[in-house]
Parts: C-alpha cells; structure tokens; sequence
C-alpha cells in the first residue's frame, strides 16, 4: 500500500530510541522528513550517524519535553527548515516504580510534566501549525496501564489515563481544522529502558500474551506510520491496542497448552 507519506514532515519526542527511533526509521522509509528531539544530545548524535548510513537524513536537537518554551523553538526551527509540520508523535515518557508511601511530590511533578504536560503542549504546539494548512496527524502515546494500572505505579497510569482522554477531547477539538489526534497503545515492548524488568518476569508476561511473545520497537512502527497516512483518516480520538492481544482472555496461554497437546497427541 502506497501511504502517499512522501515530502511530509514528521516531529518525534524522544525519537532517538525505543519505539521512537523505530518509528522514525519508518517515517523515512517511506519519503517523510523527520526531526526528532530528546534531552540527550550523544544518543540523538549517535542516531543520526546510523540515520546516514543508511542514506537518510535526520534534524535533530537536545530538548527538554517537559520545557515548553524549548519545544516551541524546536518547532520553530523544523517550520522553518522545511516549511510545514505534517505529523507530530508525542512519544517521550518516563515511568517511576515504587510502593505507594514512597512517592514523593517531586515524582508526581517529574512524571506528570513529561507525560501530561509534555504530551498537552505538544498537542498545541503541533495545532498551531496544523491549523495553517488545514491538515495534520498528532500521534500520542498512551500504555496499558491508563486500561489497566499496576500498584507501584500508579502515578504513571494516573498520567497515561490522562494522555487517552488528551487524544479523546483533542481529536474532537480539532477534527473542524482537518487535524486528527490517535493515541497508541503499546504492549509489553522490549526496548532499553524495559531489558532489565522484562527480564525478570518475562515467562509471566508472555503468558498474558495472545501472539505468544513480546513485542519489539519495529511491531509498533508500522502501524504508528499507517496511522499517520490518509488510509487511516476515518480514525482519530481513540486508542489504538497494539499489543500482541495483550490480555484478550482470562488465559491466554490455554489455546498454546491445547495446540501443544494436539500436536503431542498425534505424535502417539
């Protein structure tokens, strides 16, 4: 399928790793600009180096997403630069696990400016140039746990239920400006930042998994990109799942355990 994404210009927040860089690379693949911003100026370095290689090329710059005047300017420049902003992907997040007692009021305010505040000024900030040429894609990440949430953490699933109702109430505000705002929901994706958890309970996790395994930054890539093209324009303010059927029955293993048995059976 041709997605007709060529010329366009996408922005990615925290673009340089994890499913953020993945879903960069995909933009190029298919003809898009893409400029991507995060705190870390050597990883963003470092991506565009393996950008090049590969015959693409990527903006970039160090910046905060909790800043909103530092990704006013980013933004700025990437108008500049190229001219228009056709896609934005809200895509940087942070989560802090701990037991309830423990979390201080300085991990709500982390937590909440970078995933609510971040994702919110992203939102306008994209608008404001959307709104110029009556188009326009913003692409929010959301997580399982704003459907879902865990015990130790729930300021992040307090934060991510926010950025669902951010693309519900987002999409309908600017839906009358030609401007679609679909969030994304990912399932136990192994990236960087999750090696460590998924290590220790990854048996558990794949269990709760329909497909039978977990994801990689490259199983979200594709469908975030489609969202972006104009075969996806009938779907804004939503979510959309992509998590292997993360949690679609009360046993996802059982139909695995019962194709086991059946092959073991015809083996006798």
């Amino acid at each position: 399928m041709d997605l007709h994404l060529e010329g366009k210009v996408a922005v990615i927040s925290g673009g340089a790793t994890g499913i953020g860089k993945a879903a960069a690379l995909e933009y190029m693949k298919e003809g898009v600009q893409v400029a991507v911003f995060g705190r870390r100026l050597g990883v963003l370095e470092s991506f565009a180096s393996e950008a090049a290689q590969m015959g693409y090329s990527v903006y970039y710059e160090a910046v905060d997403v909790a800043d909103k005047g530092q990704v006013q300017a980013f933004a700025n420049h990437v108008y500049e630069k190229f001219g228009h902003i056709d896609i934005w992907v809200n895509n940087a997040g942070i989560s802090i696990d701990k037991e309830l007692m423990d979390f201080t009021d300085e991990d709500w305010e982390r937590i909440n400016r970078i995933n609510v505040d971040g994702v919110y000024n992203g939102i306008r900030i994209a608008a404001g140039y959307m709104k110029i040429q009556n188009s326009g894609v913003i692409i929010n990440a959301s997580s399982y746990a704003s459907l879902i949430p865990h015990a130790n953490g729930v300021i992040y699933a307090a934060s991510k239920a926010s950025v669902s109702s951010l693309t519900r109430s987002t999409g309908a505000a600017l839906a009358p400006y030609g401007i679609r705002v679909v969030g994304y929901i990912p399932g136990m994706i192994q990236t960087g930042i999750s090696e460590e958890f998924i290590s220790q309970y990854r048996d558990k996790f794949i269990k709760d998994i329909s497909s039978g395994r977990l994801g990689v930054p490259e199983d979200l890539a594709k469908p975030i990109v489609f969202l972006s093209s104009d075969a996806a324009g009938y779907i804004t303010a939503c979510d959309i799942q992509i998590t292997g059927g993360k949690f679609a029955v009360q046993d996802c293993a059982m139909p695995w355990r019962m194709k086991e048995e059946n092959e073991r059976q015809r083996k006798v």
